[in-house]
Parts: C-alpha cells; structure tokens; sequence
C-alpha cells in the first residue's frame, strides 16, 4: 500500500473539522504558561501527555479546559493558530476552516476582541506566507446556556468580516441542537452560515434538529447516521457534508477500534463524508495521520482518498470560483500522479462506477 501512503502525503487537502485550541500542544502550553507566569498541575511535556487517557467526551473536555486557561493575550492566540496552520502547511493543507470557542475565555475575562485578532492576524499571514486559505467559525459551547450564546454572537457582530459562520459543540447528551434554536436563527438572520456537531455521542435525532431547527450547511461528526435510513437518504440526496474525525472517534470511545469504524461504509454509500484531526493535540494526530491511520484500518485505496479529498474540497464554505480552483487543482494532481504509474488505466473508474481522473 505504499503508493497509497504516498498519495495521502502528497495530495492537496482541506480540513474542515479543527478545533484550534484543541491543537495545543504540550511544548507551546508550557511555553506559554511561562510567559504568562501561570502554574500547570503537569511538571513536564510527558506528564501532560501521559495525562490524555480520555474514557468519554466529558473526561477530554476536563482535561481541554484546563489547558486553554493558559491562552489569556493576542499573541497567545496568534502562536497557537501559527503553530497549527505550519503543521498543515508541512502536510499540504491549502485550505482549513477553524473552529473556536469565545466562551472557554470570555467567562476567564479574555476580551473576545483580543481572541479573534489574534487568531484572524495569524490567518492572514498564513495566507500571504503559506499560501494556506482558510475561515473562521465560532462555536457555542451547548452545555452552557442559550443567553450565554446570544451574548456572545452579539460580542461577535463587531468582528463579522473575519467569522464566516457558528458553529454548535462540546458535550451532546443532555443539550439537543433544538435549545439554540433563538441563537441560530439570530445568526442566519445577520449572514452567518451555520454547522453544528450532531450524531457524535449523540443520536441520529440531534442530526434532524440540527438539519431542520438549526438550518445548518454542515454536519461534524454525524457518524450515528446510519441509524436512520430515511435520514441517510436526505444526507445522499442533498449532499450534506459529514466532517467525521477518525482518531477522535476512537480516542472518546465512539468506536472501540479503527476497523470498527463506519467511514469506508459511509463513503461506499454515496455519503459526503470527510476526514478530518478534531483536537490533534489530545487526540494523536493532524489530517495526515488521521488518513493513514483510517486508510491502513478500513483498506482504503487510492479512489476512497481521491473521493475523500474532493468531497473536502467540494464541501468548503468558499465561493464557488475558489472551490472550482481547489477542485481543478486536485484534477490536476490526480493527472500527475497517474502519469506516474502510480495508478493504473482499469482504475480510471472506482468500485461504485465513479470517475477518479478526468484527463
């Protein structure tokens, strides 16, 4: 499977599922506690990572606070975004749609100004250095309450140029997409595109209310799916995009083991699903892990990578001549790869009869 590795490698890729302080890693947290002069209760970058054994969401999320009360300037917000879109850069992610949670600081007394600037400045330079594209979506933690997320997409408005959309996440048992009803329809009503996490620890229903009461582009996760047929086919039918996070899924307990995983019969299905890192600090790896790891488990070949990125690709929040750019230099790729050798002329078409180059 070695020219299958390689592809992963070097394909073009979008990420669509990061949660950017869920990309501290160990090394930068102790770096940035020292600039703060702020305690850890880790002595050592070891001792933190020996920390991440996570049983469910709620044991990470413990664990994720904690180490987000290092984050309290705008350059510690601009270091962490850096750090990351460098990692992706080696990885050859052009484009990234990053997730962050105002709340996790606000509540700490960050300005949410001093938040989003320093995450926006590092976005910006990583498109003029990096060539990296990408948008910001703000994400309302749901274990806290509907006037808190108000509030805080009111403390957004201010900054609309740079956030692109709202997003839904941390703990689903207890808190459907159905309490933030207000809050979304506020959102859509002043231009935010809107996502919400659904059907990970959740069940297939939260899927229908983020659908149909949050009137969201994007499902992350949405692996509980398949519990449902008839909603299976809404997904298939309208091509609503699932941003699945492989490593993560296993790490909470979602799935016991990566070959139990339902991606390959998602993708198989017609689903637009995605692969993406979640929280790769905590949870094992980037975007190219992810895919190795999945690729090795699930036996994916070099057509389930090729629909896997361009389902990426196709499911972007940009508009549609930077969409038709990314998808034009995936074919392009994909042309030089086959010119290669690395791909066979019978394997022009993959085993649902779909077109993998077209040259």
């Amino acid at each position: 499977m070695h020219t299958v590795k390689t592809l992963i490698r070097d394909i073009p890729k979008a990420e669509l599922h990061i949660h950017i302080e869920g990309s501290l890693e160990p090394e930068l947290m102790f770096k940035i506690s020292r600039r703060n002069g702020l305690s850890l209760p880790f002595h050592s970058v070891e001792e933190v990572r020996k920390a991440y054994k996570f049983t469910n969401l709620q044991s990470f999320l413990d664990i994720y606070y904690e180490g987000m009360r290092v984050l309290r300037q705008e350059q510690d917000f601009y270091d962490i975004t850096r750090a990351y879109l460098e990692r992706i850069h080696a990885q050859n992610v052009c484009h990234t749609e990053i997730f962050f949670d105002p709340q996790a600081h606000t509540v700490r007394g960050i300005p949410f100004e001093t938040i989003v600037t320093g995450i926006h400045h590092a976005l910006l330079d990583a498109q003029q250095q990096r060539g990296i594209s990408s948008k910001l979506i703000m994400c309302f933690q749901r274990y806290l309450s509907v006037e808190s997320a108000m509030e805080t997409l009111h403390q957004a408005l201010p900054f609309r140029e740079w956030i692109i959309g709202v997003g839904l996440d941390s703990s689903e048992l207890g808190h459907p997409p159905e309490k933030f009803i207000p809050v979304f329809a506020k959102a859509l009503e002043e231009g935010f595109l809107t996502v919400a996490h659904a059907g990970e620890e959740g069940p297939a229903e939260y899927i229908w209310q983020a659908l149909e009461k949050l009137k969201v582009s994007r499902i992350d996760h949405g692996v509980h799916c398949v519990e449902d047929a008839r909603l299976v086919k809404k997904l298939i039918a309208e091509q609503i995009p699932l941003t699945v996070c492989p490593l993560s899924n296993v790490k909470l307990r979602i799935f016991n083991a990566l070959s139990e995983h339902n991606l390959k019969q998602m993708l198989d299905s017609g689903l637009c699903v995605t692969v993406n890192s979640d929280d790769p600090a905590y949870f094992g790896g980037y975007i190219t892990e992810n895919f190795m790891a999945v690729q090795e488990a699930l036996n994916l070949d070099h057509n389930d990578i090729y629909h896997l990125v361009k389902n990426s690709f196709q499911a972007t929040f940009l508009n549609k001549k930077e969409k038709q750019d990314l998808l034009d230099r995936l074919e392009k790729f994909m042309s030089q790869y086959k010119q290669k050798g690395l791909v066979k002329d019978k394997d022009t078409f993959d085993r649902r009869g779909y077109p993998l180059l077209k040259i």
